[in-house]
């Protein structure tokens, strides 16, 4: 498939007065201007993303609270924009209107005369440990999208001990309030939500599966994680952990790995959430992933989708479960019934994921998707390079056709670009 390529057209001023100081140096008299040109797509409830160059001096209080941002020339008030403190630091908001092929739009982002309360965010991340494990609740607009485990879950009562796992989401729901995902299922104990853990890997001269967790080699866990609400987008920062059971001088570290997961706060049809995983060697000692069927990125599908008929999946290359496993794709989409109706989940993986598009693993009769860029051969993470990986979650209800399938892929492989104009710019 030929990489789509894009261009989204926006222009921001920002005019900040030089007497105006907030915890940094003031702009100065000229304008911030950003331009971007539309390219050849619709671009609708589009996620705006402007990386801020390091070499601007932008106040560290930079939100909705203290500034507004505003469509030239109507001056109509966008309704919420988000500093994404990164690095690297951007603004994000959401596109509201439609913007059609090759056009144009612009913005004005304006200190308001006097500031103003933020409100109650429209993503919201809530932390609770009174009753068992700690864990992080994130709601967009009051309807759960899905549950970050900072504590350790016990399995379910029939269920061997080992399989207890923290760092993971689930549940994971539609808009609807239906569950998409599945967590220690009897036939497969070690699955857990969406997970990322890695199958066949070699580590100071000696295997380690962080995989199935019966074999006690490996194990991942949770060692820190943060909240986030917020107007524009909300989610969890959690900090993972990869250990060694088998070192000679006891638990290792392998990896330290790290989640960003945001959802987006719109679109009611379903839910918009990124995930990024970072990954790096937690010592002087590289690891090797051996070529293998599945490993990385995991999702268990709903208890309701279980058996060959349970679910359907289709990709981007017009794949289904029949044939779809150990091929690549930009996107595979999951669904079924779940409580007697249909909802699903996508997957949409970025270009610049590591062997993009990925390979996956279909299971012909349970509900389990991977992206697994193992399947086409041996590589390593060698000490101080990063393993980051990047996915689009689109939870629904009801059905989604194959062309807003490949919008939303649009959308995230070739965002609107934004790029930095000194001066006035163009009129």
């Amino acid at each position: 498939m030929v990489l789509l390529r894009s261009a989204v057209v926006l222009l921001v001023a920002l005019v900040l007065p030089r007497s105006q100081s907030l915890g940094s140096p003031p702009l100065g008299e000229e304008p911030i201007v950003l331009e971007v040109g539309a390219g050849s797509w619709l671009r609708h409830e589009t996620p705006i993303r402007w990386e801020i160059p390091s070499k601007l001096k932008m106040p560290e209080r930079l939100g909705p609270a203290d500034f507004f941002l505003a469509e030239v020339p109507s001056g109509r008030e966008v309704p919420a924009f988000q500093i994404d403190p990164g690095p690297p630091r951007a603004i994000v908001w959401i596109l509201e209107a439609d913007l059609p092929p090759a056009g144009k739009r612009r913005y004005r982002l304006t200190q308001r005369a006097a500031t103003r309360d933020a409100g109650t965010p429209a993503v919201s991340a809530v932390r609770s440990s009174s009753e068992g494990p700690a864990r992080i609740r994130v709601e967009a607009h009051g309807k759960p999208v899905f549950v970050y485990n900072v504590g350790e879950v016990p399995p379910p009562s029939n269920v061997e001990p080992l399989y207890a796992r923290s760092g993971y989401l689930h549940p994971v729901y539609t808009p609807a309030g239906r569950i998409l995902t599945n967590d220690s299922p009897p036939n497969h104990k070690h699955h857990h939500g969406i997970w990322m853990p890695w199958s066949q890997t070699d580590f100071e001269g000696h295997p380690i599966n962080f995989w199935e967790q019966n074999r006690l080699e490996g194990k991942v866990e949770c060692v820190g994680a943060e909240d986030v609400s917020g107007p524009v987008f909300g989610g969890v920062r959690a900090a993972h952990r990869f250990l060694d059971l088998k070192s000679a001088g006891g638990p290792k570290p392998v990896l330290d790995e790290t989640w960003d997961v945001k959802v987006y706060a719109f679109a009611p049809q379903y839910f918009l959430v990124d995930f990024t995983s970072v990954q790096k060697c937690a010592g002087s000692s590289p690891l090797r992933f051996r070529q293998h069927r599945y490993g990385g990125f995991g999702f268990r599908g709903s208890a309701d989708w279980e058996g060959p008929a349970g679910c359907e999946f289709i990709t981007s290359e017009g794949k289904t479960r029949k044939d779809g496993h150990g091929t690549s794709a930009w996107w595979c989409e999951v669904f079924g019934k779940v409580g007697g109706e249909v909802a699903g989940i996508s997957f949409l993986c970025h270009p610049s994921n590591f062997r993009a598009p990925q390979n996956m693993r279909i299971h012909e009769a349970e509900p389990f998707f991977n992206y697994a860029p193992c399947q086409d051969g041996d590589f390593e993470l060698a000490p101080g390079s990063s393993f980051i990986s990047r996915y689009r979650l689109v939870l629904h209800d009801g059905a989604l056709s194959v062309q807003e399938l490949q919008r939303l892929w649009r959308d995230y492989a070739k965002p609107p670009s934004v790029a930095l104009v000194e001066g006035d710019g163009p009129q």
